[in-house]
């Protein structure tokens, strides 16, 4: 009976090892897990790379819409006003001209500008040279009226060296006398 018990003792134990042994043994892919992740990284990289893009693409947008806001500001900012021979109290275009300037110039505080006083051919160099300068300085007063500060502006005057017409009638004279306006930031 010994043995019957040591049989069915080393039977049981034998039983039970092989079924441990046997049992059925989960194995990981680790490959496939590898690969999930690498396709991860990879979406994450390219969904980076198009946020950069786009990025990229607003900012010279943005450029590009400061560059021609510039141009046009550059552009009103140069519209010249003219005088009547001899004068130089401002015409009500001129007026309107400036007022426009003015607002310019209080949207773009960094701006600074050159009014240049302009003189037809006619009378002396040293006369014209006085009347440029009246007339710039007509044209700076009225934007300090409108609010701009003075320290912005400068006037200079070039009497009759600096024709915009080189004829020599009234058509070419009108468009002479003038003041010019320069952005100098």
């Amino acid at each position: 009976m010994k043995t019957a018990l040591r049989f069915l003792l080393y039977g049981t134990l034998c039983l039970a090892l092989g079924l441990t042994a046997c049992a059925k043994k989960t194995v990981t892919d680790t490959s496939a897990d590898m690969s999930k992740a690498k396709v991860s990284d990879d979406d994450a990289a390219r969904q980076r790379q198009l946020e950069e893009e786009r990025r990229r693409q607003a900012e010279l947008e943005e450029q590009q819409r400061r560059a021609a806001a510039m141009a046009a500001v550059k552009q009103e900012v140069a519209n010249m006003i003219f005088f009547d021979f001899d004068k130089y109290d401002l015409k009500p275009e001129a007026r309107e001209v400036l007022q426009k300037k003015a607002q310019i110039l209080k949207d773009n505080s960094v701006l600074k500008i050159i009014i240049a006083g302009n003189c037809d051919e006619r009378g002396t160099e040293e006369y014209n040279l006085a009347l440029g300068e009246r007339r710039a300085r007509a044209a700076y007063e009225y934007l300090v009226l409108l609010g701009i500060e003075a320290g912005r502006m400068s006037i200079v005057s070039y009497g009759e060296e600096r024709p915009l017409d080189p004829g020599h009638g009234e058509a070419a004279w009108s468009k002479n006398r003038r003041d010019e306006f320069t952005i100098v930031q």
